[in-house]
């Protein structure tokens, strides 16, 4: 098999979700391909999605080392050694975006966005925008550079774009929910969480944080509806935070609001901002 039939298979199982065959693939041919970016960066990425972090990051390193010419590859490559904080990572996304900004600029601005260099972050993320303007990844990435840097409300525009361009992805709508409902807009987002949570079953802080913003609201049949949906895909981690949630749906809506207000909704979007692409 050639490099380009190798790629093309291995790329098709990761669509599929597939990772471990993609990976099982990948490794096959591992020494055939030993010194191309490419087979590196892509197990590196199946290894990633197996849960296996430390082997998928020594991937990433060998695919920087071997200084490829793809600039995708090499974004790829940056954006998952930023995962694990590598000072390498910084080089590898601006070298990228400087090569290929229709490609890259978006990961490069993703990175200094949770760098806190918010600054700079914007002027990328900006400028990929203005070359790809129906990329619902890239209008994701504004709003999370806006919402870092404290622009709640263009921030709000930006994500809500996203979810227009792609409407059936799951954890944006969460995060447009978790936005709007830090600007104390609860109708509106609930309605994104709420959707959010259906659309993203096996997220069960989700379902519970859709339970609690249904309370506040006062509509009682949609919040223990949520509860429901937590607790039925709820491991033995998630049983005491599903009990707290049930504990304040019973006392009414005030009570529920303020474990809504000051603690889920900060701590939940705190954490999905800070999550890299």
């Amino acid at each position: 098999m050639d490099l380009t039939g190798l790629l093309d298979k291995a790329l098709d199982l990761g669509d599929e979700g597939d990772w471990e065959g993609m990976a099982e693939l990948l490794r096959e041919h591992l020494e055939e391909f030993e010194n191309e970016p490419a087979v590196h960066c892509w197990l590196g990425v199946a290894e990633r999605e197996m849960g296996l972090d430390g082997v998928a990051y020594e991937r990433f390193k060998r695919v920087v080392m071997l200084d490829p010419v793809d600039p995708y590859v090499l974004a790829t490559a940056g954006n998952g050694l930023a995962t694990f904080d590598d000072p390498e990572a910084e080089r590898a996304l601006r070298t990228a975006a400087l090569t290929a900004p229709n490609v890259a600029r978006f990961m490069y601005g993703a990175y200094l966005s949770r760098e806190g260099q918010h600054e700079k972050a914007l002027e990328e993320l900006t400028a990929a925008r203005e070359l790809d303007p129906d990329e619902p990844q890239v209008a994701y990435e504004l709003g999370v550079a806006r919402a870092l840097a404290g622009d709640r409300t263009v921030a709000i525009d930006a994500v809500g774009d996203a979810v227009r361009m792609d409407p059936e992805e799951g954890w944006t709508r969460v995060v447009l929910g978790l936005l709007l409902l830090e600007d104390e807009r609860f109708e509106e987002g609930l309605g994104e969480l709420s959707e959010g949570a259906r659309l993203s079953p096996d997220d069960i802080e989700a379902q519970l944080l859709a339970a609690l913003a249904a309370a506040v609201v006062e509509r009682q049949d949609l919040a223990y509806e949520m509860l429901e949906r937590g607790r039925m895909r709820a491991g033995e981690g998630d049983m005491p935070l599903v009990r707290e949630v049930e504990e304040r749906l019973d006392s009414g809506a005030s009570f529920a609001r303020t474990l809504l207000m000051d603690e889920a909704v900060p701590d939940s979007l705190r954490s999905r901002l800070s999550e890299r692409p």
